[in-house]
This record gives structure tokens, sequence and C-alpha cells, in this order.
């Protein structure tokens, strides 16, 4: 089967983030399918940029997967730079449907760029294919812009955007969901039932599955000697960000008073500088931020904490549900975990792999954490275990891959 996967910010080992798109072509390239994904080459969460030197687009293939490169306008943050961005990318499929078609024979056409506005010109190459139509719901657009930023219905852009995803649920054979709890919307906009499927994220099991060397350089060497030192590590790893909810965890770290706990952020974000000022601020000595450490040094990274934190704020938008990556890493790390949420779903509490509290609540936060630390180790280590069971079982991308290709059936 040839599968053409269009998705705007797709990445890949080499590249940096959005790494989703690039585990699931490589599982399918395992099992033998062809598959391109064509993405643009300005990204703002890919951490390297290919290199089209001018070129309009750049065709290269990595580990089996047939890469197009799209040329488009650079951009910054989420003002009107990143809509034309968007606007080239699609604008670049829609000249590009008839060759796409012809010079690739998909026999299916998967649109999947956060954004929904991808479906049409996905729509055109999948009918000059012959092919079927997928569409992957990674966000609700437009309903997170309404609801995160504040945005009218009425906004010319939003009132595109839902056109878009009326479109989808109405055009494509099938829906694929990373959020588990989206079902009535879909079907309020035209989706038929049948064509729901449910694939969250998942984690690639090569990078998990072996023992975990040292952590390498000074965040290494920190961590080890406060674990030398008898601390409880709670931990965090990832973007440092309004959404992330780390104040909830700074002001929790300043109601325990044992001098047993100590608090390791390791990452980056635009927050970063504001928390560390206002841990300076709280005086807060058993709070300590490191530097984000590379992909491949996650699994050590997370070995060194003995519970892990994730946080969210209080957001309507969670009633769809959740899937973030942070959360699967947790639980391949064998790490029992405290998750500050409330949402559609719970995957913490699916796998009983720690304990759940209500977000923006410091005093919740701090008693569950003292809960955790409570616990006999083999205890805690019996969380982790299930944790990673769990992950095992259903959330690495050769079951997911699997399950993703029934959709295309």
């Amino acid at each position: 089967m040839n599968i053409l996967l269009i998705n705007h910010y797709a990445g890949s080992l080499r590249h940096g983030m959005e790494y989703r798109p690039f585990y699931l072509a490589r599982e399918w390239v395992r099992l033998g399918h062809r598959v391109r994904i064509v993405a643009s080459a300005q990204s703002h969460i890919r951490a390297q940029a290919p290199h089209l030197d001018g070129n309009a687009r750049l065709d290269e293939t990595i580990d089996g997967i047939e890469y197009r490169w799209i040329a488009t306008p650079p951009y910054r943050g989420n003002g009107l730079a990143r809509v034309i961005n968007i606007g080239a990318f699609v604008a670049s499929l829609a000249l590009q449907a008839r060759q796409l078609a012809s010079g690739f024979g998909a026999d299916v056409v998967i649109a999947s760029s956060t954004y929904p506005l991808d479906i049409w010109p996905a729509r055109r190459i999948a009918r000059l294919s012959g092919a079927r139509l997928l569409f992957e719901l990674h966000d609700l657009w437009p309903l997170s812009p309404m609801e995160l930023g504040g945005y009218s219905k009425w906004h010319p852009f939003i009132m595109l955007l839902q056109a878009a995803e009326n479109y989808a649920c109405r055009h494509a054979d099938a829906v694929v969901s990373i959020l588990p709890k989206v079902r009535d919307h879909l079907e309020a906009h035209g989706m038929a039932p049948h064509k729901l499927h449910i694939v969250p994220n998942g984690a690639d099991p090569s990078e998990w599955l072996h023992e975990p060397s040292v952590l390498p350089g000074m965040t290494g060497a920190s961590l080890a000697t406060l674990r030398r030192r008898g601390k409880f590590i709670v931990g965090y790893a990832g973007t440092h960000g309004l959404a992330n909810a780390l104040d909830t965890l700074l002001n929790a770290a300043a109601l325990i008073d044992d001098p047993r706990i100590v608090f390791a952020l390791v990452g980056d974000g635009p927050e970063k500088a504001r928390l560390q000022q206002l841990a300076r601020q709280m005086a807060l000595r058993n709070v300590h931020f490191f530097d984000p450490v590379p992909k491949q040094h996650v699994p050590a990274l997370l070995r060194c904490f003995d519970t892990a934190y994730i946080g969210w704020q209080r957001q309507r938008l969670y009633r769809f549900g959740i899937a973030p990556n942070k959360l699967i890493d947790y639980m391949m790390a064998g790490r029992p975990i405290l998750h500050s949420v409330e949402a559609g779903n719970d995957p913490v509490a699916d796998a009983q792999c720690g304990l759940t509290v209500p977000p923006q609540d410091p005093i919740a936060v701090a008693h569950g954490l003292l809960a955790l630390f409570t616990l006999a180790p083999r205890e805690r280590n019996a969380l982790g275990q299930r944790g990673r069971d769990y992950a095992l079982a259903n959330l690495t991308y050769p079951v997911l891959g699997r399950r993703f290709l029934q959709a295309c059936a």
C-alpha cells in the first residue's frame, strides 16, 4: 500500500519534532508499505530545518520514508506570519496536487497538519489518485484558539478553520483522533459514527528497552549528587510554558518543608526565566532548574527521578481528552506519576501508575507528592512498573502503527 501523509510540522530524528509522523511512517515501512511525508520546510517546533538551498522543494529519504519538504515563508510566534506560512503550504499542496497524485500513486492520503486546512488539497490528491482519504485530528481547531485564545467564532480565520473541520468530518473516509473524547463534537460537525478511530500518541520501544546509561554532563552530576545525599527527587522534564502549570508545582514545593524532598525542573521554554525568578523570590532552596537534555538521554534523565510530575491548567478544552508525549515517557521510564489534571480521560488512572489530583491546586499537589514519598520503595516501583507495562501494551508505535492501518483499510 502507498501512503501519502501530509503534515505541515512533520519532523524526524534528524530534524527534531514533530516525531509522531516519523514513527508511524517508519512502522508502516517496516510492514512493507511505501510512505511519503509531505511537510513544510519551516516549522517553529523543529530543531533543524531541512536545507532547500533556495529550491521550491526537496525530496529525500530518511529511514526508508520518502520526504518532500516544501519551501514556505519563515515565521515566529502565532501571528500573521504563521498564517501566511500556513497559507503558502496549503497553496503549494494544491498546486502540486496533480503531480503528487501521478508521481506517487497513493492508495491512502492522510491530512494531518494539526490545523484542518490541508483537507481540501488532500481530498483533491485523493480523488486524482483514486485513494482513500483520512483526516487525522491532533488538536481541535478552531475550538482551541477560540477557547484558549479568546477568538470569536465570527473571526474570518476561525470561520475558515470551521469550514475546513466541517468538510473533513463530512468527506473523509475515516477520522483518526489522538484525543479520545471527541466523538460527540465531530458528529455534531457532520462525521458519521463509524468513521472514528482513536490512535493516541506513543513511544518508540527501542529507545527504552535497554538499561539506561548514566546521564552525562552537569545535569547528570548534579542529580547524582542529590541521590547520594539521599534526596527524594520530584522531577519534571519538558517545556516550561503556561500550559504546563509549573507555578502550581513551585507553590507545592513551598508547602513541603521536608528537607529530604527536592524538585528538579529540566527543560526550557518561554516561562523558564520567570519561574526561576519566582523560585528566588519564594526562597525555594529545594527547587533546582536544569537545561534540557538531548532526546537520546531522556531515558537516563527520567531514571534519576523518584516521582515524575505532570500538570495542566484548568481548561474546559481538556474535556475532549489528553494524550501528552511527556506522560508516555514517564510511563516508559517506570516512574510513579503525580498527575494534576481534570480532563475527559486520565491515562495515569487507566494504568494505575500514580496519583491524580485536581489541577492548579498546590495543596492537593503537595499532599499527593507526600503520599507518594511515604510509600515503601517497592510500592512506588510497582506503580512505575504498571505504567511501563501499560505503555508497552498500548502506547508503542509498533502497536499504534498497526491500529492506524485499520482505519486505512
